[in-house]
């Protein structure tokens, strides 16, 4: 029988195969764990107090890295604390392996202490992968996208001395695996076939998360959300509203017309979640849906799908023509509704600011609700910007901790470059209190050395300001169950857990500190935008008309 260091020796191995980077949490029973994986020199440990933040950290290296990431952490409950990260890694398809310590089985289900049923914790989001011999550590798979080893531990749980370091340092560019790609797959992504699409027909494309550039849809009019490709042809997704009817008054090159705006057929690529006007054509009878998916997800009920496509023909010069003019429409008004000083200071304004001041080669975090729907109504997807956001479940869970995770991985990726290359994360106030804990990272631990969370602070639920329980009948109850105003001192927070801090109140404040924390980086630097919900009701009125 192998003791607990040796078990843990051997699964260490294994982890060192597959992962570079694992993110692990203090405990007792991990503490084999600990040991076999800090005398690895060939995998690179960063230490997390909090199991979730650890979780969503590594799931935010995984993201850049496109391969497995471990988190490793203590039995009980500390394992459930992984669950909201799994999910999300589940649903985007991003490569992530928990690696629980477990007390022996005999104890489970006997009241001792730290004890809980482990197997089978994820249920359908990872397979638990129960070690507890070395024959069972050499059979662990990381076939699966999303895995769950749990080892059981059983004492004693500390070596009588530090074990020799084993292993050379490396440094590797990113996993194999392609953006759209199933993680873990061992062809690297799940192909459906090929799906003939005749591009004579008024073909719009919606490209969503997890998309990719689609050989023979390169000139096809397409609505992008902010994490998919840049496409030649990019519509506003306020144009929405114009394909959703059969026949539109255009102005275009200064000539006026009436055009038949209702595409044909609608090709979705990837996962695309952000706007309801644009889902909303998925659901129109009169449009044939065609859906391309390199994972085993796809989205809506497509009419047709498959993973490639055969096209012929070209889009129509006239269809051309209309999809830019209700793009530039789209475009225009927002610009248009930011310069209304009615609307005051509001996130949307911090979405233009923060996305004005991107430049090749940066990287973006977006947060869930407002921000990464603000991105998309001020422009992007951007050229050569890497974008990343939670859209598999969509949750603002362990934002902050993924931005963290991305800032490393991608200055990993680039440390040969004179300084840090530049994160920007752009949160909602909502979403960095949730995570603020992603901050909390040791004086000993990698450290971000250029990355910039900008809070756009409204004092609340922002998002719900645009549904439908911001409408008047039902308002009276508006602000204690929806917008929860918290009034938190959001600088007291930021130097409480060692990030630095500087604030804006206006668009022209918030431009100015943007350009010199982009000429001269500090670490980890957060930028509080204090904003307006008053107006954002009204903000999307505006847009919608």
């Amino acid at each position: 029988m192998a003791t607990a260091m040796e078990l843990a020796t051997a699964v260490a191995g294994v982890v060192a195969k597959h992962c570079t980077d694992v993110v692990m949490s203090p405990g007792s029973r991990n503490s084999p764990l600990a040991y076999a994986l800090l005398a690895r020199r060939d995998i690179t440990v960063h230490m997390r107090i909090d199991e979730r933040s650890a979780a969503f950290t590594a799931l935010g290296l995984a993201r850049v890295q496109r391969r497995h990431v471990g988190v490793v952490m203590t039995s009980g409950t500390a394992v459930a604390n992984a669950y909201p990260a799994m999910i999300e890694a589940h649903m985007s398809h991003t490569p992530l392996a928990v690696i629980s310590a477990d007390r022996p089985e005999r104890l489970v289900g006997t009241g001792a202490s730290q004890t809980i049923w482990q197997q089978g914790i994820f249920g359908r989001y990872a397979e638990t992968q129960q070690v507890a011999d070395e024959a069972a550590a050499e059979a662990i798979s990381f076939d699966a996208g999303q895995v769950h080893i749990n080892v059981a531990l059983d004492t004693p749980l500390v070596p009588d001395a530090l074990l020799e370091p084993v292993g050379e340092p490396r440094r590797v560019g990113p996993g194999v695996l392609a953006r759209g790609a199933l993680a873990g797959s061992r062809t690297g992504f799940v192909d459906h076939g090929v799906v003939d699409i005749d591009l004579t027909r008024d073909t719009l494309v919606i490209a969503g998360d997890e998309a990719w550039e689609v050989p023979g849809l390169e000139h096809v009019p397409t609505i992008a959300e902010p994490t998919a490709p840049t496409p030649f042809h990019q519509v506003h997704p306020l144009a929405a509203r114009f394909f959703a009817q059969s026949e539109v008054a255009i102005s275009h090159d200064g000539g006026d017309f009436a055009a038949s705006t209702k595409p044909e057929q609608v090709v979705v690529v990837g996962h695309p979640t952000l706007h309801r006007d644009v889902m909303a054509l998925l659901a129109d009878p009169d449009i044939t849906v065609i859906g391309l998916s390199r994972t085993d997800t796809f989205t809506g009920q497509p009419d047709l799908h498959g993973s490639r496509v055969n096209a012929t023909g070209q889009p129509t010069d006239t269809w051309i023509k209309i999809c830019e003019a209700a793009g530039e429409v789209g475009a225009d008004t927002v610009r248009q509704a930011l310069a209304e000083e009615q609307f005051g200071f509001t996130g949307l304004h911090v979405a233009a600011a923060v996305c004005d001041t991107l430049a090749v080669g940066d990287t973006m975090v977006l947060g869930a609700s407002n921000p990464v729907r603000d991105a998309s109504f001020v422009g992007m997807p951007f050229d050569g910007v890497d974008t990343y956001a939670a859209r598999g479940a969509a949750g603002i869970d362990g934002t902050v901790s993924q931005a963290v995770g991305v800032a490393l991985a991608t200055q990993a990726l680039r440390a040969d470059e004179i300084r840090a290359p530049r994160t920007v994360a752009l949160v909602g106030d909502l979403t960095f209190l949730h995570d603020i804990n992603g901050l909390l990272i040791g004086p000993d631990e990698p450290r971000p050395g250029n990355l910039t969370i900008v809070v756009a602070n409204d004092d609340g639920g922002g998002i719900f300001e645009t549904l439908e329980p911001a409408a008047e009948p039902v308002r009276d109850v508006f602000e204690r169950a929806f917008g929860t105003p918290h009034g938190v001192v959001v600088e007291k927070q930021a130097l409480a857990y060692g990030a630095n801090y500087r604030r804006a109140e206006s668009l022209a404040e918030l431009h100015q500190v943007l350009l010199e924390l982009e000429a001269e980086p500090d670490g980890i630097t957060v930028v509080e935008a204090v904003t307006t919900r008053e107006t954002r009701r009204a903000l999307a009125q505006r847009l919608a008309k």
